[in-house]
């Protein structure tokens, strides 16, 4: 699966020793340990840029460190999940994704290829509002905003997929 982006929770740095930083400190903070294998699932996933599952991230980092299992990818992801420092989506395909968490967007997925598309629309955000407005006052804490569709390719009116493109 493919992520473009435009720019995309409260603390979005594309800087991995930003976020390095504030993982060392979150570790420090919790007692935590941390060993060689975790660090390069960290480092790894750090210097990702699109929705990427265990099985994905598992693979990258077995370049480099061949015994890493899947429990630990998968632990260490939790952890990043619990720190703030990651956020786990789910895009209808039957596996958990993982992002570095930043500034809010929204998400655009392509139901065939895959194609993921992050957004940011003012517009949107402001309609969403009046509507939690008029429906009670409510004010809007936090959301997830997902548009699944058929990329101009995958609905026959072109023989390029935008993931093609790039």
């Amino acid at each position: 699966m493919k992520t473009m982006s435009a720019p995309a929770s409260e603390f979005r740095s594309s800087d991995p020793r930003q976020l390095k930083e504030r993982w060392k400190q979150w570790l420090s903070d919790k007692r935590l340990n941390t060993t060689t294998q975790r660090e390069a699932i960290v480092d790894q996933f750090f210097r990702t840029h699109d929705h990427i599952s265990i099985d994905e991230l598992l693979a990258r980092v077995r370049k480099r460190h061949q015994r890493v299992g899947y429990a630990t990818v998968y632990r260490t992801l939790k952890l990043l999940v619990e720190s703030g420092l990651a956020i786990e989506r789910q895009f209808g395909d039957g596996q958990a994704r993982f992002e570095v968490a930043g500034e809010h967007h929204d998400h655009l997925i392509c139901t065939k290829c895959g194609l993921i598309l992050e957004f940011e629309d003012d517009e949107i955000e402001r309609l969403q509002e009046k509507i939690a407005q008029r429906l009670g006052g409510f004010t809007v804490v936090r959301h997830r905003h997902e548009l699944y569709a058929l990329c101009p390719k995958a609905a026959g009116l072109d023989d390029r997929c935008p993931n093609e493109r790039t």
